[in-house]
This record gives structure tokens, C-alpha cells and sequence, in this order.
């Protein structure tokens, strides 16, 4: 059996095997997930518990691995079962988001028109099942126009058209995400963010901050995220109270941001207290009431809830909060579908492998191309095939082969 897969090495001499193989220092492979020399240190010699799975599924990553027996020592897990292979639209927005035509003399599109291609484009994104196909076929135009928009608008509008195009970053960033294509969700979280501060809108701003919050916290670097969220909700209530509902829309979107970042710390009192405060702004926003960029909402209140007690793995409370509101009364149609995988997540959590299956073949007749990027719902998939559930081994293999795994014969 090859030193690599031999089941007595632990996880941190796997990782330390598999980077002496590559040529790579500790401080590269820190630096290309995100963590110093040291963590790589601590995890190799065992001084730290072996990393989650979304951090081994990035060193995997960083090392050129394709399966995570290398580091785990259990059963074949395919590294590209977890993101899904690259939407066919890709290529078409990495271009248009790496392309510059900074010589471009042709007269800018219409502001006002780019706005409502925008609003049209962020309901396409709420209303599709297939919403990162149709976002595929929008992005790449609307990237380039509002682009060209804020290099060739006369000054006195040029604020207006930097609201617009940190608008279209903010929508580039949904349908990058999950993508084997990590570049891009910085860029589009760095753009977005910078828009709104050359527009001088600490709302557009806000914007880019919660786009890239959600990126630090997927990194790890809980610190950075949880300082720019608690700056961005500060300058935001100074003045949220007389501006509109979207202000405080942004600081309960963020106050639900931060009680994940402490969830996925261990930290239930400050995910709670966190979680609390952004239920109470639901609560004075209304029934009615939805942000259009991240779907807070009263109803999305539960969602919240459900992640919070998973990533704490309170199974128990995720069911509990989850059953207080129903699914369909999330608007967003991919929104509800990653609710349905949270839902699945506890059950999952409970060894409750039936449920767990009920709700990600829910989620994908829900929004099939929400569970085909989303890690932990084809995590549980692989899972459950390896294991079927009683009754369900059929059933297993059809929603693998649907999600896109690959089902042995």
C-alpha cells in the first residue's frame, strides 16, 4: 500500500507527506490557504486538531491532490466531488471580469438602462431554478457595460455609475461561488467593496463589505471578517434610522454574518447575542420586507437559525428552528433550496439519514443548480452512497448521478 493512503499515518503527517512531495514550503502552502507557517507547523506535528473538511478539501486543493484518502486515510473522496466541475459559462464572466478595454472610445450605455438590467438580473437570480445558467448569460454583457459606464460617464454621474457596477459585482458574486475558481470571488468582493467607496455610499460599500465578510470567513480569517462586519454596522447605524429600509436590511444581513463566524468558531454566546440582534431588526423591518442582495428577511431569520445551531452542531435546535417557519415562505428560490441542505445538515448531524435524503432531493427538485456547487449537500450525497439508507440505495444513486457525482455500476 503507498505511504500516502497507509491508514496508520494521521492526518497531519499526510498533509506534511504531501507537500514535501510537492516542493512547498510551510509558509506557501499557509500563504495559499490562507494561514501561516506555523498553523501548517501545528497541524503537521498534531499540536492542532485535524482541520475541518472544507480546510483539508483547500489544502487538498494547494497540494494538486485529487482524492482525500491522501490526507484522510478513509474511503475515496474525489477533491472535485465537493464543488462541482466549472459552470459552462464560466469562462465567459472570468473574461469579461479579467478583460480591460481601458482604449474603448465607444459611447457608455444608458445608466438608467444598466440599473434595470440590473434589478432584472438580481430577480432572475431569485425567481430561477437554473439561476447560475441564466446568470451565465447576463453577467458577461452587464460586466462589460457598467465598466465601460464608469470609465466614459461624464463626472457628474460618475458616482451613480459606480453604485451600478458594485451592484453587478455584488450579483457576480452568487454565481461565482462555489466555483473552482477561487480568484475570482476575491475579485469580486474586492471590486465590489471598492465601488462603494469610490462612490463615496457607505450603503453600496456595505454591499461589497458582506460579499467580503462571507470570503474571510470561508478562509478562516475570522478576525479580519468579524473587525469589517462590527466598522461596517457601526458607520451604518449612524445613520441607518433616517435612511431607508435597505440600511437596516444591511445591518441585520451583517449581524447574521457575524453570528456564523462565531458559530463556526465554537462561540455559541457570541452567535446567539449576534443572531438575536439581527432577528429584532427583522422583526422592526416587517413581514413584508426583503433585502435584495441577501435575502434578510423575517422568513430567512430561520435559515439563520438553522445554520447557526448546525455549525455549533446543536442538531436538535437546528430541527427546532427550522420547524418554526416553512421553507416556501423564503422567497429566493436558490436561497430555499440552500435552507433545505442546512435543514439536511441536521439531520445528518443526528444520524437521521432518511430525513437527510428527503431534503436534498427536495433541494435539488427546489433549485438543482444551488445543491450542484454546494460542498456540504454533495458531502452528505457521497456519504450516503458509500451507506445508502435503508430502502433508499436507488433512490441515493439517481440524486448523485442528478447532482453530478460520480455512481459506481
Amino acid at each position: 500500500m503507498p505511504k500516502s493512503i497507509e491508514p496508520s499515518l494521521s492526518p497531519g503527517v499526510r498533509i506534511q507527506n504531501a507537500r514535501k512531495r510537492a516542493g512547498m514550503s510551510r509558509a506557501v502552502l499557509g500563504g495559499l490557504v490562507d494561514r501561516s507557517a506555523e498553523w501548517v507547523k501545528a497541524v503537521e506535528t498534531g499540536r492542532l486538531h485535524t482541520p475541518r473538511l472544507d480546510m483539508l478539501l483547500r489544502i487538498a486543493q494547494a497540494l494538486g491532490l485529487e482524492d482525500l484518502r491522501d490526507l484522510t486515510g478513509t474511503a475515496s473522496i474525489p477533491v472535485a466531488s465537493f464543488g462541482g466541475e466549472a459552470h459552462a459559462a464560466l469562462a465567459d464572466v472570468r473574461t469579461a471580469l479579467t478583460s480591460y478595454h481601458v482604449i474603448d472610445e465607444s459611447p457608455p450605455a444608458s445608466l438608467d438602462h444598466l440599473a434595470v438590467r440590473l434589478q432584472q438580473a438580481w430577480h432572475v437570480r431569485h425567481s430561477s431554478p437554473d439561476h447560475r445558467t441564466r446568470l451565465g448569460v447576463l453577467l458577461p454583457g452587464l460586466i462589460r457595460d457598467a465598466q465601460h459606464a464608469v470609465r466614459r460617464i461624464p463626472d457628474g454621474r460618475r458616482r451613480a455609475a459606480r453604485r451600478v457596477l458594485a451592484g453587478v459585482y455584488q450579483l457576480a458574486d452568487f454565481y461565482v461561488a462555489y466555483q473552482p475558481a477561487p480568484e475570482l470571488l476575491w475579485i469580486v468582493a474586492d471590486r465590489a467593496l471598492i465601488e462603494g467607496q469610490e462612490a463615496d455610499d457607505p450603503y453600496t460599500r456595505a454591499g461589497g463589505v458582506w460579499a467580503m465578510v462571507q470570503a474571510l470567513r470561508d478562509a478562516g480569517r475570522w478576525e479580519e471578517a468579524i473587525e469589517l462586519a462590527s466598522n461596517t454596522i457601526s458607520q451604518l447605524n449612524s445613520s441607518s434610522e433616517r435612511g431607508p429600509d435597505d440600511w437596516r436590511g444591511m445591518v441585520g444581513a451583517l449581524e447574521a454574518e457575524l453570528a456564523y463566524i462565531h458559530a463556526r468558531r465554537g462561540r455559541a454566546g457570541d452567535a446567539w447575542a449576534h443572531l438575536e440582534t439581527a432577528h429584532r431588526i427583522a422583526g422592526k423591518l416587517g413581514g413584508d420586507y426583503r433585502h435584495i442582495q441577501t435575502s434578510y428577511s423575517q422568513a430567512v431569520m430561520t435559515a439563520h437559525a438553522t445554520t447557526v445551531a448546525v455549525e455549533l452542531r446543536r442538531a436538535g435546535e437546528a430541527v427546532q428552528a427550522a420547524s418554526r417557519v416553512s421553507p416556501d415562505l423564503i422567497t429566493s428560490v436558490p436561497r430555499r433550496a440552500r435552507h433545505l441542505i442546512e435543514i439536511a445538515r441536521a439531520h445528518h448531524q443526528q444520524g437521521d439519514y432518511h430525513a437527510t435524503f428527503a431534503l436534498l432531493d427536495k433541494s435539488f427538485t427546489t433549485a438543482p443548480e444551488t445543491i450542484r456547487y454546494n460542498g456540504f449537500g454533495r458531502a452528505m450525497i457521497l456519504d450516503m452512497l458509500a451507506s445508502p439508507p435503508t430502502g433508499l440505495r436507488a433512490e441515493v444513486q439517481r440524486l448523485a448521478s442528478n447532482v453530478g457525482l460520480a455512481v459506481a455500476a
